[in-house]
């Protein structure tokens, strides 16, 4: 650690875990309710897509602004208002009456997520040396995985027993908790605020700075990778597995969950993994892991094996090695900037989420002319290929930590 937190170690990976735990909320909670509100709203598949999409896009660009912004003003005022503006749209979300109206409703979530996520990245490069944070954001994404194996499940139970607005209801109720929680407990992580950080040459120079060091990029690519292949999975798999593979909305939520519970275990093994190998040399044992995973998926589809073991087995694997990928790539991409956490963060972020707004829109399409479980399996078995490229080279090129 370089630095003493502002707060006890334990309310660090608390808030962490709440607010990287806003995407599966966002996301594997909202999941099992597609099928049914594409009905009720009379949308195309590719219009329900598009309420994923465009919340990820959000998302991504949100971050450019969130950033900066925290970088000038403090992690505390920008995650307080994004937590209240995240519940607000969830509200609008239950009400809506067109998918139109949800699309938007949904966009407004992801700008808001923006400042969520993006200031849980900022806060470990604030508290803590490089190679620690990479430990400290396994502990968070920890946390993300248990939200995430109560969520799927949740969301499916509560869309089955009361409808899709009742599940989409949930998400409200996490954001005010959590922004409560913020109000109550937390304190600034930001120890020196930057008060040139929103001035046009400085923001420019900055973001120049981060474009053009290897480190961010050879760990930004990985993370992004990684991302996008989750990504698939979650924009793909309620279609399959409700419509292709005939599961209940309930069953699906439970098969998430044990994708989550796999996440948790890589999380675990990733703090073993950097202590007793560092970084580097556990992205590549993990890329390995990956290529296996996504192959194997990819190969028993094209046999014509179409059933939830073939694709549950082998993405448990691709999940143990995600939970190795990311607490490694979101800490790494932000190493080299101690004084621009934010800015790096937010350009980390809208990368992966400029890659995941592409992978929807494809799917939306992919899914729309039918192909089973195809581009599931495709799609990932693509991703899976990338990841491992990018954990054998460019990672172990340019992917050597700063001490401080």
């Amino acid at each position: 650690m370089a630095q003493k937190p502002a707060m006890s170690s334990r309310w660090v990976v608390l808030f962490l875990s709440l607010l990287l735990g806003l995407q599966p909320v966002a996301t594997d909670l909202y999941l099992p309710t597609l099928p049914a509100l594409t009905l009720d709203l009379g949308a195309s598949l590719s219009q329900a897509q598009l309420t994923l999409t465009a919340m990820l896009l959000a998302f991504g660009f949100s971050q450019l602004v969130w950033g900066p912004v925290s970088d000038r003003w403090g992690r505390r005022p920008v995650l307080i208002l994004g937590m209240g503006l995240f519940a607000l749209a969830a509200l609008g979300s239950v009400w809506a009456a067109s998918i139109q109206t949800l699309i938007a409703w949904r966009a407004l979530q992801g700008v808001a997520m923006g400042a969520a996520v993006m200031g849980a990245r900022a806060i470990v490069r604030d508290l803590y040396a490089p190679v620690d944070a990479a430990r400290a954001m396994s502990k968070g994404l920890t946390g993300l995985g248990v939200i995430a194996c109560i969520t799927a499940p949740l969301g499916g139970w509560l869309s089955d027993q009361w409808g899709w607005r009742m599940a989409l209801s949930a998400l409200a109720v996490f954001a005010a908790l959590t922004g409560a929680l913020l109000v109550w407990r937390f304190q600034e992580t930001l120890r020196q605020r930057n008060p040139q950080a929103l001035q046009w040459r400085v923001l420019v120079s900055t973001w120049l700075g981060i474009a053009s060091h290897p480190t961010f990029w050879a760990y930004a690519l990985l993370t992004t990778a990684s991302y996008s292949g989750l990504f698939t999975y979650l924009a793909a798999s309620s279609f399959v597995f409700i419509d292709v593979l005939h599961q209940s909305k309930t069953a699906y939520g439970l098969w998430m969950s044990t994708m989550s519970l796999a996440y948790i275990v890589g999380t675990f093994a990733c703090r073993r993994m950097v202590l007793r190998w560092g970084v580097q040399r556990s992205v590549a044992v993990a890329g390995g892991v990956t290529l296996l995973s996504g192959g194997t998926l990819t190969l028993l589809a094209w046999w014509g094996i179409h059933s939830v073991w073939a694709v549950v087995l082998p993405m448990v694997g691709f999940m143990l090695a995600h939970g190795v990928h990311q607490p490694c790539g979101q800490s790494g991409s932000v190493s080299a900037f101690p004084q621009a956490a934010g800015q790096a963060s937010a350009l980390s972020g809208f990368i992966m989420m400029l890659a995941a707004f592409g992978v929807g829109s494809w799917l939306g399409l992919s899914l729309g002319r039918g192909g089973g479980v195809l581009p599931l399996t495709n799609g990932i078995g693509f991703w899976s290929l990338l990841i491992a490229l990018a954990a054998w080279t460019v990672v172990q090129r340019h992917g050597k930590l700063p001490r401080t």
